[in-house]
């Protein structure tokens, strides 16, 4: 399905470009480290911001006030907040800033130099290892495939029915699998197997009861059903 291509791409460039906007904050942090020095600020105020307009959620950013040594006062409101405040009016803090730009000062804390990379760092993580996963998945699972059909025994067995996999769901919609079944005349063990995911109702395409199935002859549980036949699912 062109969804699922566009899923699985499309997550993996955003974790992909979300990862690469945490290491640019990474390194601007680490470079403002290397050039800042420390003072000490007071807490003049705890400014009350709401996440939207029609939310009750909540976060309060302390705006700080500090002497740079030439006499020169400097007030900024720090870019991390919290609920509930992780500061009271009138608390000392330790500052972070660069001579040349005290107006861009930072609290001396780690949520404070460190709390938006790791959060963007870890959205974009989520975002890459889900589409990276599905990539994966389908290059292991055609590489099976091949594999089998090339080196598996195949055997015919018969066609059960078809289901949903409801463990899967894709814009609302659940795949179809096909279930087969084998006895195996060696051991009178009668095996289930389950074909891919399938975007389509396959039953009316599968009026023959054969269909040939490749086992992997030292693993049974190793399998690749052969639907071939089956039409192709428009884009």
């Amino acid at each position: 399905m062109k969804f699922l291509a566009v899923f699985k791409y499309g997550f993996t460039l955003i974790g992909l470009g979300l990862a690469a906007i945490a290491f640019s904050m990474y390194s601007n942090t680490h470079s403002f480290l290397d050039h800042a020095v420390t003072t000490e600020g007071t807490v003049t105020q705890l400014v009350r911001s709401y996440s939207s307009q029609n939310s009750g959620s909540s976060s309060y950013f302390p705006v700080i006030r500090f002497f740079t040594p030439d006499g020169n006062l400097v007030e900024f409101q720090s870019s991390t907040g919290s609920n509930p405040p992780a500061y009271s009016t009138g608390e000392l803090v330790e500052v972070l800033y660069r001579p040349e730009a005290p107006e861009r000062a930072r609290i001396n804390s780690f949520s404070s130099l460190w709390g938006a990379t790791l959060v963007v760092g870890g959205i974009g993580l989520a975002f890459f290892l889900t589409g990276f996963s599905i990539i994966l998945a389908g290059s292991l699972g055609k590489r099976k495939a091949n594999y089998l059909l090339q080196h598996g025994t195949p055997i015919n067995s018969q066609f059960q029915g078809v289901e949903q996999n409801t463990a899967i769901s894709m814009n609302g919609r659940h795949p179809y699998r096909v279930l087969a079944q084998w006895q195996n005349p060696a051991t009178s063990e009668v095996h289930v197997f389950r074909s891919r995911n399938l975007w389509f109702d396959p039953t009316s395409y599968l009026q023959d009861n054969a269909i040939t199935v490749y086992l992997d002859k030292d693993n049974p549980k190793k399998y690749y059903m052969d639907l071939s036949f089956l039409p192709k699912l428009a884009n």
